[in-house]
């Protein structure tokens, strides 16, 4: 979609062009509208079994795939529809595939925690905490021995900073100064338990940093511009060969872990405050507008994004189920030579 400000008071020393911010809060409305319009067709029982929301989270998944080039990877966990659609796949092919219709991202067989779009460098949800950290490593490793320039990403919740692999795919990845960048998407909760109350550390991601000689480097995770700047840097400095990059996004999700989860252990005036005063996209139409962005662009972005959301939408209610077939494609049949080779 074309669209254009009026006027920017945005210096000519900024950083970040108006095309690039637009991009990013045209893609957090996305992410918004998405993830809620999956909500309501859970509650219709047109999404089964369980999903991952990461609403309030935008401003993370908006401003690092503001910041890839093309070719970069993305690795992320279960709580990954915000991921896959800021890298380019469509709306229609997430909510298919939530809903497992035929018209789904594969065709049904995923669901909501194995979302996978290769050609979009999407390499996978993981339903199994932490253990794409390695996967990604492998990836960095890859793109160095073949003297590739792309850089993979991988996003992982707090909960997976106290575990093995967490600590093994970092280790790794600075004694071989792989071209990978672990991003730690702190919502403050692991499941249902408040990470500070079995995390050593303040900063869960951060604050082991500098045990693998690591810069400790936290971030406004609801400020898309903060995210993005954090993003291009760490992003340059693994193409140039100086290794990987820790960054530790302080953001906070609005519904439970799962669909199941109330969320009942959080304080009183808790989710108030982080919708009222830290919600990612109220803080970037507000610095929008104080740039010198028309509010008509704004209205004009989020206006077609809620159309095109009700388009997917429909496209997927009337789409088939996947023919019976394909069960018995694409899976471990037996271990014979026939299949390994």
């Amino acid at each position: 979609m074309a669209t254009k400000s009026r006027r920017s008071k945005a210096t000519p020393a900024d950083d970040i062009s108006e095309e690039v911010r637009l991009r990013m809060y045209r893609l957090q409305v996305e992410l918004r509208e998405c993830e809620q319009r999956a909500y309501d067709l859970f509650l219709q029982n047109l999404v089964k079994g369980t999903s991952h929301l990461s609403l309030g989270q935008e401003a993370v998944a908006a401003g690092f795939a503001a910041a890839m080039e093309p070719g970069d990877l993305t690795f992320c966990t279960y709580r990954g529809h915000a991921h896959t659609l800021a890298r380019g796949v469509s709306m229609e092919k997430v909510l298919g595939e939530l809903m497992g219709r035929d018209n789904g991202l594969l065709r049904g067989k995923g669901g909501s925690m194995h979302l996978t779009a290769i050609d979009h460098g999407v390499m996978g949800s993981y339903a199994i905490v932490g253990a794409h950290i390695p996967i990604a490593c492998g990836a960095a490793w890859r793109a160095q021995y073949k003297g590739a320039k792309d850089v993979s990403v991988c996003f992982f919740g707090d909960g997976a900073t106290n575990i093995g692999s967490f600590h093994e795919g970092l280790n790794l990845a600075v004694i071989w100064k792989l071209p990978v960048v672990f991003v730690c998407e702190n919502n403050l909760y692991m499941e249902y338990t408040p990470i500070g109350e079995v995390t050593a550390v303040k900063a869960p991601a951060a604050g082991r940093a500098a045990a693998y000689g690591l810069e400790a480097i936290t971030i406004d995770g609801q400020d898309a511009d903060a995210v993005y700047r954090s993003a291009k840097a760490a992003y340059d400095r693994a193409r140039s060969g100086g290794g990987p990059s820790l960054i530790e996004c302080q953001t906070y999700r609005y519904s439970g872990h799962s669909r199941a989860d109330p969320a009942k252990y959080r304080p009183e005036g808790e989710l108030d405050f982080w919708k009222g005063e830290r919600d990612p996209l109220r803080i970037y139409r507000h610095r929008l507008l104080k740039l010198g962005i028309d509010e008509s662009v704004l209205v004009e972005i989020e206006d077609v994004v809620r159309q095109r959301v009700h388009e997917a939408t429909e496209l997927c209610r009337v789409a088939p189920a996947p023919a019976a077939e394909l069960l018995t494609t694409d899976v471990y049949a037996d271990g014979g030579s026939a299949w390994r080779n």
